[in-house]
This record gives C-alpha cells, sequence and structure tokens, in this order.
C-alpha cells in the first residue's frame, strides 16, 4: 500500500512539474538580445559601428516648392527597377492634402520625380501600404483611413505590369469574397514554398492579427492567424506595427511596437506557417516605441532594424543580427546621429528629428533600408550582405 501511494504520489508530481515547465515555456521570449549590445552613454551612435561598405541614397528631398512631409517609406525590387512609396503632404502629417506618391530608379543615384498612386481624399486620408509582387505583377497596397471613430480603415490595391501604368484602385479580400477590415502592415513577404505572411489593424479601432495567404498574387484569399491580443484598453491593441523573421528551426517570429511604452519589442511565435501564434511576451530588445523591420539574409541569419533606444528617440538606426533567430548578439550602426544626421528644413505637425519607420528589401548582394530622415527627406542605406554574415 506504501509503495502504491508512493508511485501515486510521484507521478502526481511528475505532472505538476510538466505542466510548471509547459506554462514557462509557453511564456519564454521567442528570442533573447546580448546583454550590454547597446552603449547608452553614446547615445549618436550606441557604441556601434558602421556597417562596412554601406552608402545612402536619396530618393527625395523637399524643397520650397514641393511637399515638406514625408513618412512610411517602403522599398521593393521590380523588373531590374528600385520602386519607393511612401505618404506625403504640404507641412503636416495625416493632414487633408495627404496623398500616397512613389518614385523609381534604375540604380539608387537617379530618382523619378515622385508620381501619386492615391490621392488626397475629401474625407480622411491614405498612407503607404507597401508592396508585394510575384516576379510579373507589382501590387501597391493603399491604407484607406476615413473620418471616423474610433480611429481605423481599410486596405486597397492597383496592380501594374511595368510599374507605369495602373489598374483602379480595388479592395484587398478575405478568403470568403469580403474585403479585409483593415489597415495592413507594410511588411508583406512570402514563407520558403509561397505562403504570404503579413499583418492587419482590424476595426474597429486599430487591433492588430496575423494574416496570411496561399494566392501568389497577394490581393485575395487572406486568412486570419489566431493569436490572443494581450489586455488593453480602448481600441487599439498594445501590439502595433509589427515584423517578422524565421528562426533557424523554421518557427516564425513576429515582432511588434508595445504601446503601453515599455520600450521593448514584443514578440509572438508560429510553428505551423501564421495559422496559429503563442500570446505575445516582452523580449529584451531596446525599442523606442516606432515602426521597425526584421527579416533574414539568403544565409538564414535573421536581422532587426529599429532605433533601439529606451526613450522614444529615433536616433540612431541599427541593425541587429542572430545566426539562428534565437540569440542576436551582433549590432552595427546603419544612421547615428551628430554629424551624420542633416538638420530639419522645415517645421510640420509631428515632425521630428531622427530616422523613422524603416522597411527592408533582402537582396542577394545588398540589404536595402528605406526610411524617412525627420519626416521630410526619403532615403535608402544599402549595406552589403557579405558585411552582415558571420563567419
Amino acid at each position: 500500500m506504501k509503495r502504491e501511494n508512493f508511485f501515486s504520489r510521484f507521478a502526481v508530481l511528475t505532472v505538476i512539474l510538466f505542466l510548471i515547465i509547459s506554462c514557462s515555456r509557453k511564456n519564454e521570449a521567442p528570442f533573447f538580445v546580448k546583454d550590454n549590445l547597446f552603449d547608452y552613454r553614446e547615445p549618436n551612435t550606441l557604441g556601434l559601428e558602421r556597417v562596412p561598405g554601406s552608402e545612402t541614397f536619396t530618393v527625395f528631398k523637399p524643397e520650397e516648392n514641393s511637399d515638406k512631409y514625408s513618412h512610411g517609406a517602403v522599398i521593393i525590387s521590380f523588373k531590374n527597377e528600385y520602386f519607393v512609396q511612401w505618404q506625403s503632404s504640404d507641412v503636416d502629417e495625416d493632414a487633408p492634402d495627404t496623398k500616397v506618391v512613389y518614385s523609381r530608379s534604375p540604380d539608387l543615384k537617379k530618382w523619378s520625380v515622385p508620381c501619386v498612386i492615391s490621392e488626397a481624399r475629401e474625407k480622411g486620408v491614405s498612407t503607404s501600404g507597401g508592396w508585394w509582387s510575384d516576379g510579373n505583377t507589382l501590387i501597391a497596397y493603399i491604407n484607406v483611413w476615413p473620418e471616423q471613430e474610433p480611429k481605423g480603415g481599410y486596405t486597397d490595391f492597383r496592380t501594374s505590369e511595368d510599374g507605369i501604368n495602373w489598374s483602379g484602385q480595388e479592395s484587398l479580400l478575405r478568403w470568403d469574397g469580403r474585403p479585409v477590415n483593415g489597415i495592413i502592415e507594410q511588411d508583406t513577404r512570402a514563407l520558403p514554398g509561397g505562403r504570404i505572411i503579413t499583418s492587419v489593424h482590424e476595426q474597429p479601432g486599430l487591433v492588430v492579427s496575423p494574416y496570411y495567404t496561399d494566392n501568389p498574387g497577394g490581393t485575395n484569399g487572406w486568412r486570419k492567424g489566431k493569436m490572443e491580443n494581450l489586455p488593453f484598453n480602448g481600441h487599439v491593441s498594445r501590439e502595433l506595427e509589427p515584423s517578422w523573421f524565421l528562426r533557424g528551426d523554421g518557427k516564425i517570429v513576429m515582432i511588434f511596437r508595445d504601446q503601453k511604452s515599455s520600450f521593448s519589442k514584443l514578440a509572438s511565435m508560429s510553428d505551423d506557417r501564421g495559422e496559429t501564434w503563442s500570446v505575445p511576451v516582452l523580449t529584451n530588445m531596446p525599442d523606442s516605441r516606432s515602426k521597425q523591420c526584421a527579416g533574414n539574409l539568403f544565409d538564414g541569419t535573421a536581422f532587426m532594424i529599429n532605433n533601439p533606444n529606451n526613450n522614444k528617440s529615433r536616433i540612431p538606426l541599427v541593425i541587429t543580427l542572430s545566426r539562428d533567430g534565437k540569440y542576436f548578439n551582433r549590432a552595427y550602426l546603419l544612421r547615428g546621429g551628430g554629424d551624420d544626421l542633416q538638420p530639419m528644413r522645415f517645421e510640420g505637425k509631428y515632425k521630428r528629428e531622427g530616422y523613422s519607420y524603416p522597411k527592408a528589401c533582402v537582396g542577394k548582394e545588398y540589404l536595402y533600408v528605406a526610411y524617412a530622415t525627420n519626416k521630410e527627406d526619403v532615403e535608402i542605406t544599402r549595406i552589403p550582405v557579405k558585411a552582415l554574415i558571420a563567419d
């Protein structure tokens, strides 16, 4: 009898221990960053060295007779040209004259005059939603923000075969043929195998959810991934403006801006190609509570690009790297403060110094990072991929 009680108690303890371990693993961050990787005694550079061989190019520079506000720059390569899309207005953020424009270049050095791809609206505004391409067709996503409360909107798109002539504006569609009810994030990319992953800030308000589609065109078939948001008040989720990368074990890691001002990234993970996601958790990756980007180089190296500060400063702009997507132990300076940052030339509502909302495009030889400097210059920093890969 005593022996039976011993084994019974042992079995109960084993189950309890298993449950404790399982719960701790569920709450474990999908990745970690090396301690003291950033030196906050040097705010202009965080103590980091510049990436060898990096270059910066200007896509758009405001003048007295041009728009002076630029934001949300996104780059893509399509049919041997580079395309950058952004929102543009005279002086203020989200002003009534806000429109979505794009510019193209064969070499990053000479850019076309910005072309309007979504005109200013009579009521509400449109902002850049980023790009997608299957190689034959270029898709420009457009985020539409009607005048409504709570603040929110929906996603349209336009298509082009040559990057010059465009279709009319249409609704982005779900798997059931209904319009996607939210604002798309500017990081629409494919997994190995072709499934496209992005995220949508759903109405009412802006409540973020991962989305995926197996339609290679990226215009329909969108399905919502299952993810439980962290508790929040009002109509804006704590998780916002995500991007994602793949770990070496094939799991997808989605990183988020934390609207609760922890000044650290939130992260969630999926092991079934984006259909279900873990509850987001805080990581030890510093973040200025701003939009970021992430991805993988051709050898699988994972990267995150952001302003890794413990405050709202968007200086400097940094890339942080991991060989396996679990442990980020290297970082480089992309753009810094001081002499590296040109002065703001025109005042405007919500304009600020620094490098805002980076979005990246990965090539075999180079990584291209587009961003708005001081919310007025649209710029690209090109980085040799070989300089980012660890020996």
